[in-house]
């Protein structure tokens, strides 16, 4: 592309981290927003990757349809039904270096306004990006991803959630059909690599038998590390329930941050693989397919006593990524693309966000909402550096305990009801002595 005249202002967007349903209607939203408002829009290709470490970075000009089409100009006008991202992404995480450079990059190609869309990673970038550019560029970060563990207020989700949720859950009640029909266990891994949203929201949509998720109260909670062999007496002593129910059929929701509560050398121990870290020092837990570990773990202990149940292992969590939003999400992202515009061209009408020049943006019962980057930060333990804090299951809330009540699993009322201890235990093999000895750890 040819270089920018640096009088002209422009918007500049960016995406970075995975996939969620509903990048391409918030690209398409601010594009038509800032043309309203008179401002060419530059669209970076890459993320963080193609701007930091490129001295050209690779990029194109994006328009609407009214604004018709030439070489080197991308039509947007109607993305907003497609999954993926136009714009690409990378998880790249830029050193303070490239930051300052990337600062004097959008400067030279007239770059006053930028929206960034993505997860924590991403937002930490962009609070990083805006103390860099010290008040010169304002940004506005629009919060994305499927796991919806980014801290907005109440229960608002992050774009991106509901698409995901909603085809999980289809995936989840086509694989229950199944599982009733050949009489059979299916173990279904999701996305959430520390929160469990993403899981819980799957399986109570689909009425799953249990679902597993991080800061599950029987597993210590959120920042407790837990054994293989207490996740595996779970939902083993689960499918015993359901068998003194006369049911052979069910289906676990485990959610993929279950395993980050294991001791990193059994883990690798359970898979067979050492640790790998992106360059966010997140454990690459895509190269760690975790439902065959519950399944083995699961199948190991029912072989020992003589309890014939088939186990499947299913992980569905890149097919929820690239789904075109649905009725939701596409509505969400028009309101926050259109709301990061105004937040940045300076033209919001609510006070909370006209004192500040970068921030998250956000809607709060059709609001537009701001939070300050510095409101959000706190260190993170592996790299010992500020980044974006993360939104966990709260297990208190109303909406869990329904999710918890609905569940087939192993309660401590169980233990002490004389005919369904009994139940249970013969459905296991063992006594009710021995069945009591076995489970009562993982009870509340």
């Amino acid at each position: 592309m040819a270089a920018t005249k640096k009088t002209e202002k422009r918007l500049g967007i960016l995406v970075g981290g995975g996939p969620a349903p509903g990048i391409n209607g918030v690209i398409s939203a601010a594009t038509i927003e800032a043309e309203r408002q008179g401002l060419p829009v530059i669209g970076f290709y890459n993320g963080y990757e193609g701007l930091c470490t490129q001295d050209d970075p690779e990029r194109t000009e994006l328009v609407s349809r009214r604004a018709g089409v030439r070489d080197n100009r991308l039509e947007v006008s109607r993305i907003d039904v497609e999954g993926g991202s136009v714009l690409r992404t990378s998880r790249h995480n830029p050193k303070d270096d490239e930051l300052r450079k990337a600062v004097g990059k959008l400067q030279e190609l007239g770059v006053h306004h930028l929206v960034t869309i993505g997860g924590d990673d991403t937002a930490s970038s962009a609070s990083r990006l805006a103390d860099a550019a010290r008040g010169k560029i304002r940004v506005a970060h629009v919060p994305k991803t499927i796991d919806n563990d980014l801290p907005l207020p109440g229960d608002m989700p992050t774009f991106g959630y509901r698409t995901a949720c909603e085809l999980g859950s289809r995936l989840v009640r086509n694989l229950m059909v199944d599982a009733a029909t050949m009489r059979r266990w299916f173990f279904v891994v999701a996305m959430g690599r520390t929160a469990g949203h993403l899981a819980l929201g799957i399986g109570k949509g689909a009425g799953a038998t249990i679902t597993l998720i991080p800061e599950d109260p029987e597993l210590g909670g959120p920042d407790t590390l837990v054994t293989a062999e207490h996740v595996g007496k779970i939902l083993e002593a689960s499918i015993y329930k359901r068998l003194a129910m006369g049911r052979r059929d069910g289906v676990a929701v485990i959610s993929e941050g279950i395993a980050m509560k294991l001791k990193q050398d059994e883990l690798e121990k359970l898979t067979g693989r050492e640790f790998k870290y992106d360059e966010h020092g997140h454990v690459r837990l895509g190269e760690f397919d975790t439902a065959p570990v519950w399944k083995d773990f699961v199948d190991k202990r029912l072989k020992e006593q003589d309890v014939k149940i088939t186990i499947t292992a299913q992980n569905i969590g890149y097919p929820l990524r690239c789904e075109g939003p649905n009725a939701f999400d596409r509505e969400y992202v028009r309101e926050l693309g259109y709301a990061a515009v105004r937040f940045v061209t300076g033209n919001e009408p609510y006070k909370d966000c006209r004192k500040l020049i970068s921030a998250m943006v956000y809607m709060e019962h059709g609001v537009m909402r701001c939070r300050d980057f510095r409101e959000i930060r706190a260190i993170d333990p592996t790299t010992r550096k500020p980044r974006v804090s993360v939104r966990m299951v709260d297990t208190a809330t109303e909406s869990y305990k329904v999710a918890r009540e609905y569940m087939i699993r192993l309660e401590k009322k169980d233990l002490s009801n004389p005919k369904q201890l009994a139940a249970m235990a013969k459905a296991a093999n063992m006594t009710p002595a021995q069945f009591r000895k076995r489970f009562e750890g993982i009870v509340g």
